[in-house]
């Protein structure tokens, strides 16, 4: 059937209006954000600028910051970002794989499973991360255990954010409904095929968001490794060149803008990972 003219120049329904208008309101609300953002970062770098300011009896002299320094040594800092990222990309690994088994732990009928799992949880919980990394580089080599400063911290790492993680992933296991398992027995399926292709799935979606979050943090948390003395990263790079030529603030100030930054990248696709799972979910 042929489209008239008049049902071509139709307007829009009130829904489609009033999705358009949402659209545009949201738009706006981005852009004032970003215009915000651009200010407050303005102001930031005024503030090392080293300018003085006069208000008439008043004197304020921002911070001077040394920019020969900061030039010279941006390289050798920017070179700690792969330790950075392997050190939190395998302790993430690590992190999910033992908050997975906690949580199935949690899950489990039979005590002596429940017990070990619980007893995990509530251990590192129970102790500082700081405290964690000393334990497995300085305390076990008394032992006959000698980890490698990386080897140590990823240890450390993987054991404090899994038990943190398992809570997570129990509450993503928790979500899969009863009737679907009944539904899966009824179809044959033993329990491992039914945890494989029915509650694993739905649960790891649930999990993904948080998991992201963990991620940007212990990419922060990271830096605590450098306390060895041994693993060569951001924190470690900033504090040795800082101290050496007694530029701490460049040195620091350097080293947050990088930790600030891969912040920003990891919480951008956090979001964009965030969004596709939500997509699913219409």
């Amino acid at each position: 059937m042929a489209v008239t003219a008049q049902q071509e120049k139709a307007p829009p329904s009130q829904a489609e209006a009033l999705y358009q208008a949402q659209l545009r309101k949201e738009r706006l609300f981005r852009t004032h954000v970003g215009a915000s953002w651009g200010v407050l970062f303005l102001i930031l770098i005024f503030l090392f600028s080293g300018q003085e300011i006069k208000l008439g009896p008043i004197q304020y002299q921002t911070i001077q910051l040394d920019s020969e320094f900061i030039l010279k040594k941006l390289g050798f800092i920017a070179q700690g970002l792969g330790q950075t990222l392997l050190i939190s990309a395998l302790s993430i690994a690590v992190a999910m794989t033992l908050a997975l088994l906690a949580a199935l732990g949690r899950l489990s009928t039979f005590p002596p499973i429940y017990a070990v799992s619980t007893f995990y949880v509530s251990l590192i919980r129970g102790t500082p991360l700081y405290l964690q990394i000393f334990f497995f580089f300085l305390a076990l080599p008394q032992l006959g255990i000698n980890l490698s400063g990386v080897v140590a911290g990823v240890t450390a790492l993987g054991l404090n954010y899994g038990a943190y993680m398992s809570e997570t992933f129990r509450a993503g296991l928790s979500s899969v409904g009863k009737g679907q398992r009944e539904a899966a027995m009824a179809l044959g399926m033993t329990p491992g095929q039914t945890m494989k292709r029915i509650v694993l799935p739905q649960a790891l979606r649930f999990a993904i968001p948080p998991m992201g979050n963990d991620f940007i943090s212990m990419t922060k948390d990271s830096a605590l490794v450098s306390a060895t003395g041994f693993v060569h990263e951001l924190m470690w790079r900033a504090v040795k060149v800082g101290r050496a030529q007694f530029n701490n603030l460049e040195a620091l100030i350097m080293a947050a803008m990088f930790y600030w930054m891969l912040t920003l990248i990891l919480t951008y696709f956090q979001g964009k990972l965030e969004a596709r799972l939500a997509r699913g979910d219409r």
